[in-house]
């Protein structure tokens, strides 16, 4: 059957239609890929880089020979696998090249109908780098450590705000302890695609909420054309007492793997003192978790005052909440 050429306007509108197959390489598509997309490699770790050789000491035939030869014995796998998948697909591969090309063919001629993605994936991230140069009415929520940013932030979109949550984007709640009962951080690649696969969903004349984070959320870093907007966006602060914080964090980090929470706090042991980080480690392993969080917030409290001090001409209001009703603090925003 005829394979269809489509170019990235009209990818994302047939994705609503069809499933996406990505024909590159399992090490290429855990780096980075296009969320929803089913991986269906031609040339798998191994035989790409076994093409790649042979492409490079042997020349552009030789390659092609290569790769035909690895990739026939496994063609009924292959198709097979498409067919799982369904009559009629997208189809990539980074560029929009010869293994999309292949693979459409090869589909094809089991009588499946493709659409080969021109620039392929390389076109898709492309258009995602984009999108962090979009202008958009940001407003930052910022509080202290413990404040119910998160919570905040799901509540405002339950009710029908436009919310970026980065910490979920990013598996990772940002502080030393942010990885705590977190499933593994995504590539900063795949952060991307998935924050891009957000914005995508925004209105950009609506305002759009977003955590007062830094820069760095884990090991993963926010694109710098959105790190820019939000330096220069509205802060609305939340304001909760210390004792608040300290249970609600209780809550949270109570649970936790008491030598992996002692890992975590090594990581903070030169801004913390010495003084504070024995203390600190004396309470957790007492298995006083209230006294050991109530510690930890010295450095904490102090870090977030001078990072707000550099904020403060651009503080809007400043809510105070007693950490209960999650409705009162949403009431107030909106």
């Amino acid at each position: 059957m005829a394979t269809h050429s489509i170019d990235i306007e009209d990818f994302f509108k047939l994705r609503k239609q069809f499933p996406v197959i990505d024909v590159r390489s399992e090490g290429e598509f855990e780096s980075g890929h296009i969320p929803q997309a089913l991986n269906i490699p031609i040339l798998n770790n191994a035989e790409r880089v076994a093409v790649g050789t042979d492409y490079k000491q042997k020349g552009q035939l030789e390659a092609i020979r290569t790769g035909f030869r690895l990739v026939g014995p496994r063609l009924p796998e292959i198709i097979d696998a498409a067919q799982e998948v369904g009559e009629e697909f997208i189809v990539h591969c980074w560029r929009g090249g010869m293994r999309s090309n292949n693979f459409c063919q090869f589909v094809g001629m089991a009588r499946q109908k493709t659409h080969q993605l021109k620039g392929g994936y390389k076109a898709y991230r492309q258009a995602a780098l984009m999108s962090f140069e979009q202008r958009f009415e940001i407003t930052l929520l910022s509080g202290s450590t413990g404040s119910g940013k998160s919570e905040i932030l799901r509540a405002l979109a339950s009710q029908g705000e436009q919310v970026i949550d980065l910490e979920t984007l990013a598996s990772h709640k940002g502080s030393a302890f942010g990885g705590l009962m977190m499933p593994p951080q995504p590539s900063t690649e795949q952060f991307q695609n998935n924050l891009f696969e957000k914005i995508l969903t925004l209105d950009p004349s609506k305002r759009v909420w977003i955590e007062d984070e830094s820069i760095a959320i884990g090991k993963i870093f926010i694109p710098q054309p959105l790190w820019r907007q939000m330096n220069n966006s509205p802060v609305i602060e939340i304001d909760v007492a210390k004792e608040i914080r300290v249970q609600r964090l209780v809550n949270e980090y109570g649970t936790s793997n008491r030598d992996q929470f002692l890992e975590a706090m090594t990581k903070v042991i030169k801004k913390l003192g010495g003084q504070h980080f024995n203390a600190a480690k004396e309470k957790l392993l007492e298995g006083d978790m209230a006294s050991t969080i109530d510690i930890l917030l010295t450095y904490y409290d102090k870090a977030y005052r001078n990072n707000l001090d550099k904020k403060l001409s651009r503080v809007i209001s400043k809510v105070t909440w007693t950490g209960e009703s999650v409705d009162f603090v949403t009431a107030q925003l909106m």
